[in-house]
C-alpha cells in the first residue's frame, strides 16, 4: 500500500536513489551523493519539508518508491516569495514501483499544497525566474522546464490539465575542434573593446542569491577602451559540474547575456559569446551550452550564429486555480 507523507531529515540517501533511477535522460546527470540534494534544494532558505510530497510502500518496509517537489516563485522584484505563483519543480517515481496512477497522485498532493498556501496560478515545470528548486539539478545551464529528451512529460502534464506556456531552446558548442565563428566586424570592435574576465561575478538580487545557491560564477565584460572601461555587454558563466559525467566532457554554461540598449546590432554579443568559448576552450572544457527561449529572436539568433547547434528544448505548463 502506498502512503504520502512530507520529507523527513533521514530521506536524502533514498530521495537520491529515486533520482538516479528515474532520471537517466541527458538533461539531468547521477546524483554520486545526498548532498548535492543538499546543496541545491535542502539548504534553500524558503524549502519547506511539507512541499516535498515522499511516496512510500508499507508492504516493502516502507521503501521510498517516488516524490515531488513544490515551491513558489519570487515577486516582480526579486526580493521575496509570491505565494501566488505556485511550481511544481520535480516529479520522480521508481521504475516499476507497481502502482498506476502514482505520480499524478504526488502532483495532486502538491497542488493541495500550493493552492493551501494561497496560489492561483499553477506551473509545472521551473523556468527563470520560476524556478526555487531544480537549478543545479536539472536541465543544464538553467531551469528550461521539462525537457523534450524526457518524453514522458509532455504527455503527462497535458493529461492533469497542464497546457504549454513556453519554451526554451537549448544550445551546445563541442569545443573538440578548432573555433571558427567568422564575422567582418570583430576586428572594428577589437580595436575599441577588450574582454574581461572577473573571477567573483556579483549577484545582483536576492532571488539570484537563493536559486544560484554555492554557486561560483564568472563574469566576463566586454569593456569600452576609451570610455574608462564602460561596460558594453556582459555574460555569467559556470561550470556545469554534475552534466559532464552525463555527457562526456567538462562542461559550462553561459547565463544572462547582455548588451547596453544603445549598442545592440553591433556584434558585441557575438564577439563576446566568442570570446568566451574560446576561453572555456583554453580551459579545456568540452562542451558549452546556452539556453534561449524561443520568444527571444535576437538570443535565438546569436546562439544560430555563433555555430551552437540545437539539442533539445524545455517546455512550461500551466494550470488556473
Amino acid at each position: 500500500m502506498i502512503a504520502f507523507r512530507r520529507f523527513l531529515n533521514t530521506d536524502p540517501p533514498a530521495l537520491a536513489d529515486v533520482w538516479n533511477e528515474s532520471h537517466t535522460a541527458r538533461g539531468s546527470f547521477p546524483l554520486r551523493t545526498p548532498a548535492l540534494l543538499e546543496r541545491w534544494v535542502l539548504s534553500k532558505p524558503y524549502f519547506d519539508p511539507d512541499g516535498l510530497i515522499v511516496a512510500t510502500d508499507s508492504e516493502d518496509n516502507n521503501r521510498v518508491v517516488g516524490y515531488a517537489l513544490a515551491g513558489f516563485g519570487p515577486n516582480a522584484e526579486l526580493t521575496a516569495l509570491d505565494y501566488t505563483h505556485g511550481i511544481i519543480c520535480s516529479v520522480a517515481v521508481r521504475p516499476g514501483a507497481g502502482r498506476k496512477h502514482l505520480g499524478a497522485d504526488l502532483v495532486k498532493r502538491c497542488e493541495e499544497y500550493l493552492t493551501a498556501r494561497g496560489a492561483t496560478k499553477l506551473r509545472a515545470g521551473p523556468v527563470w525566474p520560476d524556478c526555487p528548486f531544480g537549478f543545479g539539478l536539472y536541465g543544464g545551464t538553467n531551469c528550461p522546464g521539462f525537457l523534450a529528451s524526457d518524453p514522458a512529460a509532455d504527455p503527462f502534464f497535458r493529461s492533469l490539465g497542464y497546457q504549454p506556456a513556453g519554451t526554451t531552446l537549448v544550445f551546445q558548442k563541442k569545443l573538440d575542434a578548432p573555433l571558427s565563428i567568422p564575422d567582418p566586424r570583430f576586428s572594428m570592435l577589437r580595436k575599441r573593446y577588450e574582454t574581461q574576465v572577473m573571477r567573483a561575478a556579483s549577484v545582483p538580487t536576492w532571488w539570484h542569491e537563493c536559486v544560484w545557491g554555492t554557486l561560483d560564477p564568472v563574469e566576463f565584460r566586454v569593456v569600452d577602451k576609451l570610455a574608462n572601461s564602460f561596460i558594453a555587454a556582459r555574460a555569467i558563466v559556470w561550470e556545469l559540474e554534475g552534466y559532464g559525467w552525463r555527457w562526456g566532457f567538462p562542461s559550462a554554461g553561459v547565463l544572462d547575456i547582455q548588451v547596453r540598449q544603445d549598442l545592440r546590432k553591433q556584434g558585441l554579443a557575438k564577439l563576446l559569446l566568442s570570446q568566451i568559448l574560446r576561453f572555456l576552450q583554453d580551459q579545456f572544457f568540452g562542451i558549452c551550452e546556452v539556453h534561449a527561449p524561443a520568444t527571444d529572436e535576437a538570443l535565438v539568433g546569436l546562439c544560430r550564429a555563433a555555430t551552437l547547434e540545437h539539442v533539445d528544448t524545455g517546455t512550461t505548463y500551466v494550470k488556473q486555480v
